[in-house]
């Protein structure tokens, strides 16, 4: 998973998740993954209060049976990293 990010002008955040086809053939198993990333985000939104708009690449279908823990921890580092 990458982020690709740019400061914006709103004074709220936006965000995005892309999966593409090379990564999952079904469109139920990329959306389930774009859910699982979206709920992630959500949990972790207090925590970062600067606007930004945020790009989320999937590269990998594992992402899918990641437990939801380690995902929220995972992306809690990649915006820590990115971000900060």
């Amino acid at each position: 998973m990458s982020l690709i990010y740019h400061p914006n002008s709103r004074g709220y955040q936006r965000f995005g998740v892309v999966v593409s086809k090379k990564v999952l053939k079904s469109a139920v198993g990329r959306n389930r993954i774009r859910r699982r990333v979206y709920e992630a985000i959500r949990a972790e939104l207090p925590n970062f209060p600067h606007p930004y708009d945020c790009l989320f690449v999937i590269y990998n279908k594992s992402i899918l049976r990641l437990p939801f823990s380690e995902l929220r921890t995972l992306i809690h580092d990649l915006l820590q990293r990115t971000l900060a």
